[in-house]
This record gives C-alpha cells, structure tokens and sequence, in this order.
C-alpha cells in the first residue's frame, strides 16, 4: 500500500469511495457549505493506494482538508471528507491518514485544524469541543460534533463567530492558499524560517519513530508513504 498526495486522476475514485462511505446525499450536509466554489488545499489532501491483480491502482482511503475562516478574522482548516474502503475500515488506516495529514500541516505552518466528527475517536488526535464553544457552523449541525485542535499554541484562544469561507482573490498555486490571511497562516514555521531547530510538534500525531519521519518527508518534498498497514498500528 502507497499513502501519497492526492493527484487529478484519483478525483473519480475518489468520489466513488466517498459516495460509497456516505451516499449521495452527502452534499446536503453542512460542511459542505463551506465546501462549495473553493478549492481544498492539494499539499494535505491524502490518498492510500492499493493495487489489483492487474496492477492498477485502487483508491482505498482519502482525506482532504479545506481553507476557512472564523468570526471573519481567524483563518484555520476544515478536516474532511475522510473515508476509508469497506474491507479496511477497523485496520487503522483512517488514523494513519489523520496523523499523516497534521504532521504535514504542521510542517507547512498550518495553526489550527476544526471538523465536524464524533469525539470519541478524533479526541484521541488532541481534537475537543472545548476549543469551539464560541463558534457557529452556517447551517444544521450537532455542535457537539464541531472539534478543533490547535497545533499551534493559543491559535483558537478567543475564535467565535461563524465558521465561513475565505474569499479567493486568485488562483492557488498548490501550495500556498487564496486570501492573504491564509496564505499567511501558510507560511513555515519561525524555526525553520530561521534555521532553528523546528518544534516536534509530529511526536503529537504519529505513534511511531516510522510515522514521525513523514514531517522529514514532506521537507524533502518526497510526498510518499511507502509501508504496510496493519490493524493496531495505528
């Protein structure tokens, strides 16, 4: 199994693993809202591969992140759609997604993560309710099911108001975001700006010496995750 940045044609396969894992009335949901007409951020969007007997690629697992704001003034990232196929679910791939995924925000000078998902299992990656007590989502939704996770300490210190979209004043690049303010909150962080040694912040989302080297990975720009997954390892 290949875990890799998500490319233009895995987009169908995509599609088809996410309508399979939440059906077609997805749309309808919410988050999307906050989805629709902009672009997610391709450096933290994830696919695992498998390969079939012919050797063609499957798409088994995706997660993808979105640029948002808060109140207005806060920007941050939208964690989701993430789904895994039916045959994986319980091997601990979803996990590895979600901390692959925030190490490589981290390494890209990312602040703050929210999503809308059941605590139990994201509070493990250090997500809590707590930190969006403030905030408001554009529609229906069980607040008690809107998390946020600070990788940066204090970045959601006094957030509230309305989760909305960034307005885009151009086009993405791949890499940097579509406002100024979240371009800004893109930028690397001071540490390796400055040569310093950065913060390790991956020790918080990678269980093993293995998964931590994603962060050194992404530095080299060598976007593959090459391994086997098996259950509990995540």
């Amino acid at each position: 199994m290949i875990i890799t940045v998500e490319e233009p044609k895995h987009a169908a396969a995509i599609e088809a693993l996410l309508d399979a894992s939440f059906g077609p009335d997805r749309f309808s949901k919410t988050a999307y809202r906050l989805r629709d007409g902009i672009d997610s951020i391709p450096a933290l969007n994830l696919v695992a591969i498998e390969h079939d007997e012919h050797g063609r690629e499957v798409v088994v697992g995706t997660i993808r992140y979105w640029p948002i704001l808060v109140g207005g003034a806060t920007p941050s990232i939208l964690l989701g759609p993430i789904a895994v196929a039916a045959h994986l679910q319980g091997s601990g791939l979803g996990s590895k997604l979600i901390r692959m995924s925030l190490n490589k925000a981290v390494a890209l000078g990312h602040k703050s993560v929210i999503l809308v998902g059941d605590a139990p299992y994201y509070e493990r990656f250090g997500f809590s309710r707590t930190l969006t007590l403030g905030m408001e989502m554009p529609g229906p939704v069980d607040m008690n099911r809107l998390l946020g996770l600070e990788l940066v300490e204090g970045a959601l210190s006094g957030a509230a108001g309305m989760i909305g979209r960034p307005e885009p004043v151009g086009a993405q690049d791949g890499t940097v975001g579509a406002t100024p303010v979240l371009a800004q909150s893109l930028d690397m962080p001071a540490g390796i700006q400055t040569g310093e040694p950065p913060v390790p912040f991956s020790a918080l989302f990678a269980r093993t010496a293995a998964e931590r080297l994603w962060t050194d990975r992404v530095r080299r720009t060598d976007w593959f995750w090459r391994g086997g997954l098996q259950a509990g390892t995540a």
